[in-house]
């Protein structure tokens, strides 16, 4: 019998990032993939089937020769017996290792100058977190950073930045925030934004505070709703940061960590803080800190200019109709979201894999 061989997801990674020619197949069902999958990815419902030893569900399916194949699956277990089968096929193929849950630390960057400043938008493509290094001269600031510290302090050094300040525009339900790691890594100064949630050491950002790097500046704008300390940070008038506040199509949900009562309260809330956003230059690109959407390998950065998102979002001048719209359309809790906000609340990042808390795609917007 073939043997499989397995792609560790930084190879793969690495292929897509220089754009080499690779075709992912992958074997997960149907629902799974609806979920969250890699972007260019083939699929072939034929999970079932494998698991069962049945191959004939991959038989019909027309893969370019001379071009490696990987096959996934969620856990990198089933998509091993993919791999054989194409193997046996002639093709050169691989199991991812670890799968969709794996992939979920998968990253990729986008870039944009402005005129005194540079932005790297660092996209967790797998999980659809966002985060963000800012940078004038040589001093940099990242925001809701998501990924192990050692990534930016990469990206920093080879762009010749230095990271001064790390931020959170709130605390996060679906992932688990590195900005303290990375702030102890680095020695920089970590600050979070006020009404205080967390136990730990820092520095705090209140409403029209601003942080200034190299010759740029970031202020902060209080936006409660998606959480009471919820924060935007607006970048030289040219970028808008609002974490899970607003996003290119849709607003931050009210409800996580609150009960019926508490949601409303929020959601109203919310309302005043959209009202306050769409005040602002419509010129202003809107950077959010998720995408309900896998982030493809294309350099291009996730985001809008906030007047073509307040047409999209058209806010009902009623707070009372806009809260009753929002919580009538409550998507599924993130998986794992008390424990994950518990962490970080506590700044503790808990032993071994993070994806066992962190596997699934992100739940925080409300369309």
């Amino acid at each position: 019998m073939t043997r499989a061989k397995g792609m560790e997801v930084e190879v793969l990674r690495d292929l897509l990032e220089r754009g080499n020619d690779v075709t992912i197949l992958d074997v997960r069902p149907a629902d799974e993939r609806a979920e969250w999958f890699i972007t260019g990815s083939v699929h072939r419902d034929a999970y079932d089937a494998l698991r069962a030893g049945d191959v004939s569900p991959l038989s019909g399916v027309s893969l370019p020769r001379n071009v490696p194949v990987v096959a996934v699956c969620a856990m990198g277990r089933t998509s091993v017996v993919a791999a054989r089968h194409l193997a046996e096929r002639g093709f050169e193929a691989y199991s991812l290792t670890g799968g969709m849950k794996a992939w979920s630390l998968a990253w990729n960057t986008a870039e944009l100058t402005a005129d005194q400043a540079s932005l790297a938008q660092v996209r967790r493509t797998g999980k659809g977190c966002l985060s963000y290094m800012l940078a004038s001269g040589a001093e940099a600031v990242v925001v809701d950073a998501s990924l192990e510290p050692e990534i930016y302090l990469r990206l920093a050094e080879a762009r010749g930045w230095v990271i001064r300040h790390v931020l959170d525009t709130h605390i996060h339900a679906d992932h688990l925030s590195r900005s303290r790691g990375l702030a102890d890594l680095a020695r920089a100064s970590l600050w979070l934004p006020e009404p205080q949630r967390v136990r730990f050491e820092h520095r705090r950002l209140r409403d029209g505070d601003e942080l200034s790097f190299g010759r740029s500046s970031l202020r902060a704008i209080h936006t409660p709703g998606h959480t009471l300390e919820s924060t935007c940070y607006l970048v030289d008038e040219a970028w808008l940061l609002t974490g899970d506040t607003l996003f290119p199509a849709s607003v931050g949900r009210p409800d996580l960590e609150a009960n019926a009562d508490e949601a409303r309260r929020r959601a109203l809330l919310l309302h005043g803080s959209l009202r306050r956003i769409f005040g602002l230059d419509p010129g202003l690109l809107v950077l959010a800190s998720h995408t309900g959407h896998p982030v493809a390998f294309d350099k291009r950065v996730v985001g809008e200019v906030l007047g073509a998102v307040r047409d999209t979002i058209q806010l009902s001048s009623d707070a009372d109709e806009f809260a009753e719209r929002v919580l009538q359309r409550i998507p599924p809790t993130p998986p794992n979201h008390h424990a994950i906000v518990a962490h970080n609340e506590a700044g503790e990042f808990p032993a071994g894999d993070p994806t066992d808390l962190e596997a699934g795609a992100n739940r925080c917007a409300i369309s």
